[in-house]
């Protein structure tokens, strides 16, 4: 595993990275309601990208994914394709975006509500940013990923929920996936020590049923839950800081 620790020079870009992806968040929240399509979602975000933020939408082309962001919709867990499918009232989405700019990569996701979503719903989506922000709090040097895995499985299993086992956090950096891996789940104490100067995403993805997922064979990407229950995600890229964590992507409407 070769982790790399992030120069002063290297920071600086990956601040303004993580600054445009949240930015892109921020803009779309607007557009996100009931009989708006995630295909029309992904043109907007898109055309923002390039044109106004002058970044490159990390996911186009990636090992052949099709569109500039991810669009997953209630059961669907991560890696959604947009398509011209009308969102309803009552669904729950997560968009991730990841920018590239001037080399450097800026990752995030977030739930959005469309319309009125039910309480259980909602519910799952507040204790995943929760089961993130507990994860992020424990960021520091000397701290080890083992830690931040098990308090957010321990979160995540108090409310009766599990998490998904397949997929991960990871390093960032000039590359999009970079060691090292940060699971959701595991034990205190084990796993890799962090150092001031790492970049790594924490992005646990939250079942309200089983943990167990499959992937759609008819596109190659797009991952549910097995048993058709809502799933949810939030996702930041963090930097080790000397006392502490600082995320890169945070939003305006954020006050951690």
């Amino acid at each position: 595993m070769s982790i790399t620790i992030k120069t002063q020079e290297e920071i600086e870009k990956m601040r303004v990275a993580g600054r445009l992806a949240a930015e892109v968040l921020e803009m779309i929240e607007p557009f996100i309601k009931p009989g708006v399509t995630t295909d029309e979602i992904n043109t907007i975000c898109h055309d923002y990208m390039v044109n106004e933020q002058d970044v490159i939408p990390a996911p186009l082309n990636y090992h052949g994914f099709p569109k500039s962001i991810c669009t997953s919709v209630n059961y669907v867990v991560c890696h959604g394709i947009p398509n011209n499918k009308p969102l309803k009232n009552g669904d729950i989405v997560n968009l991730d975006i990841t920018v590239i700019k001037d080399g450097y990569h800026g990752d995030t996701s977030k739930m959005f509500y469309v319309g009125n979503v039910a309480p259980h719903a909602q519910r799952l989506c507040e204790v995943t940013l929760e089961c993130l922000y507990k994860g992020m709090a424990l960021v520091k040097p000397g701290a080890r990923l083992g830690d931040i895995g098990h308090v957010i499985q321990k979160h995540a299993e108090a409310n009766h929920y599990s998490v998904v086992r397949e997929y991960c956090g990871h390093g960032i950096g000039i590359g999009f996936h970079e060691d090292p891996q940060v699971v959701h789940y595991g034990t205190p104490g084990t796993g890799v020590e962090l150092q001031e100067g790492m970049c790594f995403t924490i992005e646990p993805m939250i079942n309200a049923g089983k943990r167990h997922v499959k992937t759609l064979k008819r596109d190659g990407w797009t991952v549910e839950t097995l048993d058709k229950r809502l799933s949810a995600q939030w996702e930041h890229t963090l930097l080790v800081t000397a006392d502490g964590f600082e995320a890169l992507t945070k939003r305006k409407d954020e006050t951690f």
